[in-house]
């Protein structure tokens, strides 16, 4: 079938009994963009949205690495699992709802050839959680069998791994300091080196890593292509809400990124993927405002496209969010920490990502 937005509709006089409810449908959303002509707001906005989201993200990874931030452990552990909610509001809120809206049954995708014959958003987000399974679980497994270890070192910060001892012959001054070291900042230190125990931790955990920004930037092009393109009163809504969206993410990105042990000759990559994630964005937007004359986010090839992409990013993340975020942490770890304000943190700052994440699919 040809593309239902190409085909002959007289809006003007519709005969309801007549006319198919596939071209109502896809005539209503098939209308072109709003776009007007405030260009100088719409380049800053590359610009915001690209240093904001990066510095998000880029946080929780300088907070293990530079010892003079004197990153508080709370801060810290309320980054990551604020992060980790939001990822999973992300998934629920922000992808498979739109999927729907763009190839689901009432969409006029969904009404049209072989898209009406089944509901794809949740089989594609099915399809794509288990192919994630199947990449984690054959890392793990080779991990496993070349190292005889599964996973890798879980952070201190979430477990009751004790701290190092202090210096016996320092000074009773030094050895508070020291004290005081270990329980905010000693956490806190990240595992680098060529140690075996750093190589198994990588090679264990990156992959499943890479699997989660992989899903979290598709949804990051087609959200930065409709800013591109949007109307003004779309605009004023979706920058300040995207800004907020982008850095909410990023810092789930970044806290996730924080935690994995790097070898030496990897050290540079925590860096590029979170500049990777904070230009998907901007540079989506700055392709929008190219193709703002001929883009349309609700025609019927768009929708397709953004509807799969945003049902494979749902598998992805709902995958990586439940398993690697919530159950490998609280549920698995059979050294998950004891300590009741810090559990409570923990699961405050979870709810907490997951609520305003949420709220903010009101508007995107």
């Amino acid at each position: 079938m040809a593309d239902p937005g190409s085909s002959p509709f007289n809006a003007s006089s519709v005969d309801l009994d007549k006319t198919p409810r596939v071209d109502i449908v896809c005539y209503l959303s098939g209308s072109s963009n709003n776009y007007d002509d405030r260009l100088g707001l719409r380049v800053a906005s590359i610009f915001v949205i690209l240093v904001v989201s990066t510095a998000v993200t880029v946080f929780p990874v300088l907070a293990t690495r530079i010892r003079r931030l004197r990153i508080p452990l709370a801060a810290y552990l309320f980054a990551r699992y604020f992060g980790a909610g939001v990822i999973i509001a992300t998934a629920f809120v922000h992808l498979l709802d739109p999927a729907y809206e763009a190839i689901g049954p009432a969409s006029c995708v969904g009404l049209t050839g072989g898209w009406s014959t089944y509901s794809w958003p949740p089989a594609i987000a099915l399809a794509s959680a288990m192919v994630v399974f199947l990449i984690d679980f054959v890392c793990e497994y080779h991990v496993e069998r070349r190292y005889g270890v599964a996973h890798g070192a879980v952070e201190n910060i979430i477990t009751d791994a004790p701290a190092p001892a202090p210096d016996a012959d320092a000074s009773p001054a030094s050895r508070l300091r020291s004290e005081k070291s270990d329980s905010d900042l000693e956490e806190l230190a990240h595992l680098t080196g060529d140690s075996g125990e750093t190589h198994r931790a990588f090679q264990s955990q990156i992959s499943a890593f890479l699997v989660l920004e992989f899903g979290v930037i598709f949804h990051s092009v087609i959200i930065g292509l409709n800013l591109g393109v949007a109307g003004a009163a779309d605009f004023n809504t979706l920058f300040p809400v995207l800004l907020f969206h982008q850095s909410f993410e990023g810092l789930g990105i970044g806290a996730r990124l924080s935690v994995i042990p790097i070898p030496t000759r990897w050290r540079w990559l925590p860096w590029a993927l979170c500049l990777a994630y904070g230009l998907t964005t901007p540079v989506s937007i700055a392709i929008g405002l190219g193709l703002h004359d001929t883009y349309r986010g609700s025609s019927y090839t768009a929708s397709v496209v953004s509807g799969v992409l945003d049902s494979v990013s749902a598998g992805i993340l709902i995958y990586t969010g439940l398993v690697e975020m919530l159950a490998r942490d609280f549920m698995f770890n059979p050294n998950r920490t004891h300590n009741k304000k810090r559990l409570a943190l923990m699961l405050l700052s979870l709810c907490l990502g997951c609520a305003i994440m949420a709220l903010i699919g009101r508007w995107a």
